[in-house]
């Protein structure tokens, strides 16, 4: 049986600069507070779960603190002038159960997203490849149609090790316990470094 490496699907700074800026329609307020919640996630690599759990009791000045829902881990994540700004905004606003941020289902939360990234034009042809068995199997979408609440913490992760933060530092903000499961995103990283690289062409 013949597989591949499953792609990992993240947005670049640019592209989350695209989404910040996307002057979204007066007639989709749902979405303004979806990129919010979505861009909270891209800035702390938070999962959908641990986002949806968040209390206003879990944020003080400079991190949150929280006990992950998948993994049980007590984690204290740093915050920075993006997710605080992102936290600020909502700081009036009455949530049910003591909720920090607006989130609705993570199917809804899905859907919206989707609609976030087309409106932003994040529309970049993928390429995935996958086997039925011996058989090779290429099916391109655009990037809006493959980026959902699950992204924003691979976001989170490829672009704090583009920056050059350390990956025992960043496991310690999302909880990762091994390099195994960080792998992925490092060779992610290398690649980034690479096209990179190819601008001393030019120099």
């Amino acid at each position: 049986m013949k597989t591949t490496q499953k792609k990992v699907i993240f947005l670049t700074k640019t592209e989350l600069e695209q989404i910040e800026n996307a002057k979204l329609p007066e007639t989709k307020l749902y979405l303004y507070r979806i990129r919010d919640v979505f861009l909270f996630q891209c800035y702390t690599g938070l999962r959908y779960s641990d986002v949806a759990n968040l209390k206003r009791c879990d944020v003080h000045d400079d991190y949150i603190e929280i006990t992950t829902i998948k993994t049980c881990d007590s984690l204290r994540i740093d915050l920075n002038k993006h997710s605080k700004a992102i936290l600020d905004k909502y700081k009036m606003f009455e949530f049910p159960n003591g909720k920090a941020l607006p989130v609705i289902s993570n199917q809804r939360s899905n859907e919206y997203i989707h609609l976030l990234c087309k409106e932003a034009k994040i529309d970049e042809q993928v390429r995935q490849t996958y086997y039925k068995g011996n058989d090779r199997i290429d099916v391109v979408r655009p990037k809006y149609e493959l980026v959902g609440s699950h992204t924003g913490r691979r976001t989170f992760i490829c672009n704090a090790l583009a920056m050059g933060i350390p990956p025992q530092v960043i496991m310690k903000w999302t909880g990762h316990s091994d390099y195994k499961a960080m792998k992925p995103y490092i060779d992610v990283c290398d690649e980034i470094k690479a096209e990179q690289m190819k601008k001393f062409n030019d120099f």
